[in-house]
């Protein structure tokens, strides 16, 4: 994907997000995040559109702050469409140089955007189940994201993200797994060992594994990215552990 076409998803989703929120209503819960209401949802996406606009402004990162959401329900609504609106701005040159906490990601605006592109769809996804008032897979119908646009989000998680994680020291299985998005064509093989950071590796044809994740991009994504999904899961379970999503 290139840059504006992540551009164009933020706006996008975003405003589809606002759109099912208001429908909602602030004290509905949000049945993906347990113990969430659709106005922690908005307000957890606010601050973080704010903290980037700060890491944008320094990108050093010695001085990048989350904003402040206000509590009222239409304060709210502003000040995140205020985020919003200046963080698109803001990311418009794919080459500005900004602050990331993720190691493997050049520290520029363009890796920003492809960050926030997904940050935006998958809180979504959120909120439309939240007005559905369900979490079965299901439950939104009408929302598939495109093949290759959630291909790339996998991608993100699991060969951008995952690598860099903390304490690896916590998961104490080991083996390979197969992450099959069938209908975009893709597939990547992880290779976990007690203790150490994962060995991720894209493939081209299919291989023995001690687990597998298939199905349409559209339903593995929504797997690795922890939220309900129509994907295939067979094998050792317990190796999807250290794919948990931030």
């Amino acid at each position: 994907m290139v840059h504006d076409e992540y551009l164009a998803t933020i706006e996008n989703q975003c405003r589809a997000l606002r759109t099912a929120a208001a429908q909602a209503g602030p004290e509905t819960p949000v049945p993906t995040c347990p113990k969430w209401t659709v106005q922690r949802l908005v307000g957890h996406l606010a601050k973080v559109q704010s903290w980037v606009r700060s890491a944008i402004a320094d990108p050093s990162g010695e001085n990048v702050t989350r904003g402040q959401a206000p509590e009222e329900w239409t304060e709210l609504l502003g000040w995140w469409d205020e985020q919003a609106a200046g963080m698109l701005a803001e990311l418009a040159d794919p080459a500005t140089p900004a602050w990331l906490p993720w190691t493997r990601y050049p520290r520029t605006a363009g890796s920003w955007a492809r960050r926030q592109a997904h940050e935006a769809a998958i809180h979504r996804l959120d909120a439309e189940h939240a007005l559905a008032g369900a979490d079965g897979p299901s439950a939104v119908p009408s929302l598939v994201f495109e093949p290759e646009f959630a291909a790339d989000g996998i991608d993100e998680l699991i060969a951008w993200m995952l690598p860099t994680r903390a304490k690896w020291d916590q998961f104490a299985v080991s083996g390979s797994l197969l992450v099959h998005a069938a209908d975009a064509g893709r597939m990547w093989r992880v290779v976990l060992r007690p203790e150490q950071p994962a060995s991720i590796e894209p493939v081209t044809s299919a291989f023995e594994a001690d687990a597998t994740v298939a199905g349409t991009a559209d339903a593995v994504y929504r797997r690795v990215w922890g939220r309900p999904s129509h994907a295939s899961v067979t094998g050792d379970v317990r190796l999807l552990e250290p794919l948990a999503a931030p």
